[in-house]
């Protein structure tokens, strides 16, 4: 089939034809279009081309917005730490392939964006914490803790003796000793704590 013909049998213009070979839409030999290729190839990239009715996640009403559940978006891979938004979406095309037709792709883009400003709501609403403040304020409650109990043994261990009639500086040492053990084991717990980040 030639140009004006396939441009007929889509009812656009020439021109929307040409712009369609510019952008590599087109399957063609020696001028003549592939009719079944070239369509395969538009319904991949350009939407809704050879199916009008469709719309990419409309349900025949017109709804095109719906956004699909989070649990239907199909299984993607986690956030890595330390990683750039260029790596994690190089990281997801690697594991999603770039196979997915433009309706594809729009409703795992909107999907993607439900979820930003979702995040985005839970953060200024106060329900999540940025796990870097979290750490600041956990590793903050640590220290003033650790402090308190090597202040403790300075402030008690003379009342201590006076009660017990020992030298003062014995009991402070004794004390301290004890003291730095706990610590010791305090910072090195038996079992790990699991945390659970929403």
């Amino acid at each position: 089939m030639n140009q004006s013909d396939f441009a007929k049998l889509h009812n656009v213009s020439r021109k929307t034809v040409t712009l369609w070979k510019a952008r590599g839409w087109l399957i063609s030999a020696r001028g003549v279009i592939d009719v079944n290729a070239s369509n395969a190839q538009l319904e991949r990239y350009r939407k809704s081309v050879t199916q009008p009715e469709k719309s990419y996640l409309g349900n025949g009403l017109g709804n095109k917005n719906k956004l699909l559940p989070s649990d239907q978006l199909g299984v993607l891979p986690n956030a890595v730490d330390d990683e750039s938004v260029e790596q994690t979406a190089t990281r997801i095309m690697s594991a999603q392939g770039a196979s997915m037709t433009l309706d594809e792709a729009r409703r795992v883009k909107e999907n993607y964006l439900a979820l930003l400003h979702q995040l985005d709501y839970e953060r200024k609403s106060g329900e999540l914490v940025e796990l870097a403040v979290a750490e600041t304020i956990l590793f903050d409650q640590a220290r003033a803790s650790r402090d308190a109990w090597l202040n403790w043994t300075t402030r008690i261990g003379p009342l201590v003796a006076a009660d017990l009639g020992l030298e003062a500086d014995r009991v402070v040492d004794t004390l301290t000793s004890y003291v730095h053990q706990q610590l010791r084991q305090l910072g090195q717990p038996e079992t790990e704590i699991q945390f659970s980040f929403k």
